[in-house]
């Protein structure tokens, strides 16, 4: 068991991922009431923006160099593709059955999967992302400057965006918007201007958590953000969907059992063919399942029942 802290580490760090694309996830929701499928796809497209930026930097560029432009150009293509879907998918559809922009959603979901293999030059094979350093030993435990970038990034995150919601005019107008969007319009809210803040935000916090995701794992591919899309959006339903704080928790939650399931289930009697890596999406979506069986509100009770 001395390896705990260690495992207690890889799960906080890939809970922080998880929820900062968690929150793009609840925040449509809250607002739109809008499952966003794509979203793990603008969480890639933010992965390749940041990519791009990387290439076109001169080889030996300072990290206090290239890690701001790779978070400006990452987080300026994911901003562009989900204040575009949220334009020209998800707004024509407002008023349609909830089918209608569930189907619409995994139809551009997929839709950028292929952009991206397609135009992207060689994307139809694992992308080598650029590595920002070393490693850092803090006791038993190993961080990573990738680590670092990312505890430090979904700190500030979250702070920056509680600050926002609660504080500023528009964070309010984002509030009553989600609670009553046609009243909120009838007190002079420009609610299409919300969503696309909403939207703008959540294509954001993709990009951070994609540029994590890079750094942690080396290499990016077309493919990563379907996976990730749906523990992300396991993580929302988890800490309770439309909650911005219980998308972070949510996500928390999901990486620590995730990572302790993978880590130590094997040496429980019995389970020694359920530990490893493999099993870690079966323990994600497991949990998933008994979340939605025994408390489909979420760990921080916002109700879903009547919601697509």
């Amino acid at each position: 068991m001395n390896t705990l802290p260690q495992q207690l580490a890889n799960g906080l760090l890939l809970g922080s991922m998880y929820g900062l694309i968690a929150i793009g996830y609840t925040m449509v929701y809250g607002i739109v009431q809008l499952i966003n499928f794509a979203h793990g796809e603008i969480f890639m497209t933010g992965a390749f923006g940041a990519l791009t930026v990387s290439l076109i930097l001169p080889t030996g560029t300072s990290m206090w160099i290239l890690l701001p432009a790779m978070l400006i150009g990452g987080g300026l293509v994911a901003i562009l593709i989900a204040v575009g879907a949220e334009r020209f998918a998800y707004r024509p559809l407002r008023g349609a059955p909830r089918l209608a922009p569930l189907i619409t959603a995994i139809g551009l979901s997929l839709a950028l999967q292929e952009a991206v293999r397609n135009f992207y030059p060689k994307a139809d094979r694992p992308r080598t992302f650029p590595d920002i350093g070393g490693s850092h030993d803090l006791g038993s435990i190993t961080i990573r400057d990738g680590d670092l970038f990312l505890i430090i990034a979904a700190a500030l995150c979250m702070t920056g965006l509680a600050l926002f919601v609660r504080r500023s005019r528009t964070g309010r107008a984002m509030q009553a918007t989600a609670q009553d969007p046609d009243t909120a319009q009838l007190m002079g809210i420009d609610t299409n201007r919300i969503i696309v803040i909403a939207f703008a935000i959540g294509g954001f916090f993709a990009a951070v958590a994609a540029i994590a995701y890079g750094f942690k794992y080396g290499s990016i591919d077309y493919r990563m953000g379907f996976l990730m899309g749906l523990k992300a959006f396991t993580a929302a339903v988890l800490g309770g969907i439309g909650n911005i704080y219980g998308a972070m928790l949510g996500g928390l939650v999901l990486g620590i059992a995730e990572t302790l399931a993978s880590a130590y289930i094997d040496g429980i009697p019995g389970m020694q063919q359920l530990g490893g890596s493999t099993w870690a999406n079966v323990w994600a979506f497991g949990l998933l399942i008994l979340v939605l069986l025994f408390r489909p509100q979420g760990l921080l009770g916002e109700r879903v029942a009547d919601r697509a």
